[in-house]
């Protein structure tokens, strides 16, 4: 098992192992190393989001890489898909994002993605570990202090902005009244200037990072907020970034949250019925609700699922070669156009998709009839197998059995925090309630804190 690397790469409190200056300059070693064992060009490319860690943890990075023999080309303030997009295009060893996604300020990440623009193997990451470790026990490493980041080179936020308006030709927003929540985070440096090009009507709101107040009750972490200024402003759609804006949510003209699921659902109709959705088939994540499934099934497209994690829907989308994916978080993958999600490339699709439909966003989605659904999160001092843990194992076998052709049960481990997540689906609220509850229990009994 990785010790390091999540579910999106190595994340923690800014300052604090595994996000410490030792660790952070042996992961510049480590990456350096790859590359140059891979005979890859020796340059990377770095983005960061807006915390006020970001910059230190940048330099040391840098340090780290520079001492390997790899330069560092620094983007500032951007967002995850737009490192991994420039990077391919750039051809870039590899894209390295600071960033902790949709967790608060105190804490901070890095992401790496390989010179296809895509997250690196698991294979790849635990290799990466092992030298990180091994150069731990030397204890080498710079005072931040003397490391700052690299200076910004400019032209590349302007370039990722023309990409994505190439990605929907002749979009206008004209006619639409539009809410844009930048989570405090790294859309606010793209989106303002973006959606401004478009036409229409466009409430900012969130796009003052201070770098403390980055997903502070605002983004894809709290999408009730957009939904609230939506319905107030009277407007036709919310939309919602997290902190690297990877993921977007949305909110109709009725205050309602349409989460990633819908998403789905109305991208998968649009792609087939423009005869883009090979296979019909779509490929979602564990937690996605049995209410997607049955409404993707009704419209003859087939539901596959995968693991939890954008990089792991599109592993599973590359062997099935569909060209739609995502999970019900946000993050929604169209690999015809970019190698990872992108909140800000997905917000101007389905904006399109609800242009050229002539119908409002609820009434697109309305007959996804979701199952009651609940996730529990349970504060874990250690990530012991849940099936080495006797009570947890014979309680969730119950759930299990109860549920048999009724719902569904997923318990798991969080990929970026110390948590275990208990989601049930349940034809009855009261079944769902008694099952969370009874294994969230049993789990915080165990190792919860």
């Amino acid at each position: 098992m990785r010790k390091l690397f999540g579910t999106d790469g190595i994340r923690a409190v800014a300052g604090e192992s595994p996000l410490d200056a030792a660790t952070i300059f042996a992961v510049g070693l480590a990456l350096a190393h790859q590359i140059t064992r891979n005979g890859s060009p020796r340059r990377v490319l770095l983005g960061m989001d807006t915390r006020e860690s970001s910059p230190w943890i940048a330099g040391v990075l840098t340090a780290g890489l520079r001492e390997g023999g790899i330069a560092v080309e620094n983007a500032g303030a951007i967002t995850t898909p737009a490192v991994a997009h420039l990077a391919r295009k750039h051809g870039f060893a590899a894209g390295v994002v600071i960033s902790a996604s949709h967790n608060p300020w105190q804490d901070n990440g890095i992401k790496i993605f390989g010179d296809d623009g895509y997250k690196l193997p698991d294979t790849v990451e635990l290799a990466m570990e092992e030298e990180i470790f091994r150069r731990l026990e030397l204890q080498k490493y710079p005072d931040p202090a003397q490391c700052p980041a690299p200076e910004v080179k400019s032209g590349y936020r302007g370039e990722y902005e023309a990409f994505l308006r190439e990605a929907v030709p002749g979009l206008s927003l004209q006619g639409l009244h539009v809410v844009l929540d930048c989570a405090n985070g790294a859309a606010s440096a793209i989106a303002p200037e973006l959606f401004a090009g478009l036409g229409g009507k466009v409430d900012l709101t969130h796009a003052r990072p201070d770098g403390r107040n980055i997903n502070a009750e605002c983004g894809a972490l709290h999408p009730k907020v957009v939904a609230a200024e939506t319905k107030a402003a009277g407007a036709d759609i919310g939309v919602t970034f997290d902190g690297d804006a990877d993921r977007v949510l949305f909110a109709d003209a009725h205050g309602n949250v349409v989460n990633g699921d819908a998403i789905l659902l109305l991208a998968a109709r649009d792609l087939k019925a423009r005869k883009q959705l090979p296979g019909d088939v779509v490929v979602a994540t564990t937690m996605s609700n049995m209410g997607l499934e049955a409404a993707l099934k009704r419209n003859g497209i087939r539901m596959e699922r995968a693991p939890v994690g954008d990089k792991y829907v599109l592993e599973r989308m590359r062997s099935e070669k569909a060209a739609l994916g995502g999970e019900q978080s946000g993050h929604i993958l169209f690999p015809a156009l970019a190698t990872t999600g992108d909140g800000l490339l997905t917000a101007l699709l389905v904006l399109e998709m609800v242009q050229r439909s002539g119908k409002p966003l609820h009434e697109l989605v309305a007959d996804l009839k979701v199952f009651p659904q609940v996730i529990v999160n349970v504060k874990v001092r250690e990530k012991k197998p849940l099936e080495e843990i006797a009570a947890v194992a014979e309680t969730i076998r119950e759930a299990e059995s109860d549920l048999d052709g009724r719902g569904r049960v997923v318990v798991r481990y969080s990929g970026t925090e110390a948590l275990a997540r208990v989601m049930i689906e349940a034809e009855s609220e009261a079944l769902m309630q008694k099952h969370a509850e009874s294994i969230a229990g049993a789990i915080r009994e165990a190792i919860g804190i």
